[in-house]
C-alpha cells in the first residue's frame, strides 16, 4: 500500500514505516501530524485517483527530528561582464516517519 501525498507544497510517494525529509513543519519532536491532501491511493492493486484529492483518505505520521540539510550553493554569473555572485544556504528540514495510511 502506498499513497502520493502533498506535504508543505511538495508531493511525496509514501509507504507505511517509511522515513522522509520534508520542509520544516510546525510541532515538536514526537508530535503526531496528519495530512489529508492525498492525491493518489494504491491498495492491493486497486488505485484511487483523487479529483484533486481522495475523499476520506489520510496519512498519519510522527515527527522524528528537526535538522538542517546539506549546503545548497547558488552561483550566478553573466559572461563577459565580470559579474559573479556566490551564495549558499542550509535548508531547515523535518524528518517524519509514516505511521498509517487510511
Amino acid at each position: 500500500m502506498y499513497a502520493i501525498v502533498e506535504i508543505a507544497g511538495q508531493q511525496f510517494k509514501v509507504e507505511k514505516d517509511q522515513e522522509i525529509y520534508v520542509n520544516r513543519l510546525e510541532g515538536k519532536e514526537g508530535d503526531k501530524v496528519e495530512f489529508d491532501s492525498v492525491l493518489l491511493l494504491e491498495n492491493k492493486g486497486k488505485v484511487k485517483v483523487g479529483t484533486p484529492k481522495v475523499d476520506k483518505a489520510k496519512v498519519k505520521a510522527s515527527i522524528v527530528e528537526h535538522l538542517k540539510g546539506d549546503k545548497v550553493i547558488v552561483f550566478k554569473k553573466k559572461r563577459r561582464k565580470g559579474y559573479r555572485v556566490k551564495n549558499g544556504f542550509r535548508p531547515y528540514l523535518t524528518k517524519i516517519k509514516i505511521d498509517n495510511i487510511a
